[in-house]
Formats: structure tokens, C-alpha cells, sequence
């Protein structure tokens, strides 16, 4: 079962996907945010599907595809969770997580346009694990804990500005990483039980070419290693967005370039889906998203 949202920015049909079919899932809800998913949503569209009471979302395979969770309240993401990674990096795999923020207005469709923004000479990308918050999480007694909290998973590119990352940030990442559209999300939000974290392939494509090519295996924090450790410091609320880190493969490596006006990022993770968004410097996401089908 993917859940999805397709159609126009701010506004999307809210649908979820079963057998190749796609249900519109209005009778149920108008939205796919926070508080649907509180709501134990995951299992009224289950059995909503069961009982037969969706009706088929008409066209649905020319719509844009949207963020499949509206308006998180957070993206919190976490830094150099990949051995390999944190070596082409030229740096020890940390022993702690690395947390870093993004604004949630990074967060847009998986195949929107993504703005280059001006003065930016070292866009990079990364496919990350996105974990979505269902149950509000905070001081969890043990990791054991963590997994029940957890709505599902999506794929996500966070996509960096090193320069400003690394540069110019004073040592705090989140300038690097909060450009308007450096978080393309989805195409679908996948239950949590549909999904083992711990053993999904995940790569990337940069214009056709391959760049990253890993497994979540590879994490040195397991999914809820991370959302047990946040917990500690601060409450994950219902829609909330985890990026869990990425493989090795990316431009700060040093061998591959960073991204240009008109180049294509493609990544997709097993079972939950692809992407495929172009980087421009005439992209406006709050106007000019990128009219692409599912």
C-alpha cells in the first residue's frame, strides 16, 4: 500500500496505491499531514480498501506527484550515518548521531524542479531513507520503543550546498541544507509494517550516470537507534520527516562534479519508489513545480 498525494501544489488529491490501482481517498480524509496519520490513518485506509469504499481516482497516472506527507512541522536529519560516507568525507564515523536541521519549506513533489539557488557552486546529492513520524515520540524509554512511533518510509534526496554546508555555517550544517526544494520527497509514503529498514537497497543517478549504490544495512544507526536517540533531546511529533544520512557516492567525494543548472538527479530506494527532479536556476517551487506523471 502506498500513500500519495497528486496533483497541483497545494493542491493535492490525497490517494493511496494498491495492486496498480489508485484510489482517491477523499471519502476518507482531506489531507495526508500529522494529524491524519495520529489518527491511526494507516489502518482506516486499510480498512477502508477492505470494505471497498474508495472510488478509483480517475487519471491519476497524469498527475503531478506531490510530497506524500503535507506540511511536516520538522525535517531533522542525520549526518554521515554511512561508514564509506563519512570516509569520502575525511572524517571518522561519528560515534554519537550528527543532527542537523532543514526548514520544512525544502520539502516538495519527487519530480519538482529544484531551484539552484544563486551563487551556488557545490550542489550535491545524496538518496536517504526518509523516516515519517505517527506517534508522538519523546524521552523513549529504549530504542526497542522507537519502531511503534513510526508511520513509514519514503525516499528523499537532500541535497546540499557544501560551500554553505561546510564553509560558511560556523560548524552548524543547516545552512548548506535549507535552499527552498532541497528536500524532494516521496513518491510514496509506505507503511512501516510493509517495510524492513534495516535491508533496502538505495541508489542514485546524476544525467543517466551512476553515483551512489548502497544498502541500509550500511548505517551505523539503525532507524531506531536514530528516532530513540532524538527523542532524548527533543518531541517528534505525527508528520515530522527523518532523513537517516546517505551512502558514499556523492560530489564532496571529489570524484564527481557538483550539480548544474539543467542537470537530472534520479534516486529510488526498494519498495518505496523513484524519482527524478532537474536542477535549475530559473525554478521557482512556490510557483513553477515540474508537471511530471507517476
Amino acid at each position: 500500500m502506498h500513500l500519495l498525494r497528486l496533483g497541483p501544489v497545494d493542491q493535492e488529491t490525497p490517494a493511496v496505491r494498491q495492486d496498480g490501482v489508485t484510489y482517491d481517498l477523499r471519502p476518507l480524509t482531506t489531507e495526508v499531514d500529522g494529524a491524519f496519520l495520529a489518527d491511526d490513518g494507516v489502518a482506516r485506509v486499510r480498512a477502508a480498501l477492505a470494505a471497498g469504499r474508495l472510488p478509483v481516482l480517475e487519471g491519476a497516472d497524469g498527475l503531478r506527484r506531490g510530497a506524500p506527507v503535507a506540511r511536516p512541522q520538522a525535517v531533522i536529519c542525520i549526518g554521515q550515518n554511512y561508514a564509506a560516507h563519512a570516509a569520502e568525507s575525511g572524517a571518522a564515523p561519528p560515534s554519537n548521531p550528527i543532527v542537523f536541521l532543514k526548514h520544512p519549506n525544502t520539502v516538495v513533489g519527487p519530480d519538482d524542479d529544484v531551484p539552484l539557488p544563486p551563487g551556488a557552486e557545490r550542489v550535491d546529492w545524496e538518496v536517504e531513507l526518509a523516516v515519517v513520524v505517527g506517534r508522538r515520540a519523546y524521552r523513549l524509554a529504549t530504542p526497542a520503543d522507537a519502531l511503534a512511533h513510526v508511520a513509514g518510509y519514503a525516499c528523499v534526496d537532500d541535497l546540499s550546498e557544501r560551500a554553505w554546508q561546510l564553509d560558511e555555517s560556523g560548524g552548524q550544517w543547516s545552512k548548506g541544507k535549507c535552499g527552498p526544494g532541497f528536500a524532494p520527497l516521496g513518491p510514496a509514503l509506505v507503511p512501516a509494517d510493509e517495510v524492513d529498514p534495516a535491508a533496502l537497497g538505495l541508489r542514485s543517478w546524476v544525467n543517466g550516470e551512476p553515483r551512489q549504490d548502497s544498502t541500509t544495512a550500511d548505517m551505523i544507526f539503525d532507524v531506531a537507534h536514530i528516532v530513540h536517540h532524538l527523542s532524548q533531546y527533543m518531541a517528534l511529533e505525527p508528520g515530522d520527516v527523518i532523513c537517516t544520512g546517505t551512502p558514499q557516492g556523492v560530489a564532496l567525494s571529489g570524484r564527481f562534479d557538483y550539480l548544474r543548472d539543467g542537470d537530472v538527479v534520479e534516486i529510488e530506494i526498494d519498495g518505496l519508489g523513484r524519482q527524478r527532479h532537474t536542477v535549475s536556476a530559473t525554478a521557482d517551487v512556490a510557483t513553477a513545480p515540474a508537471g511530471t506523471s507517476a
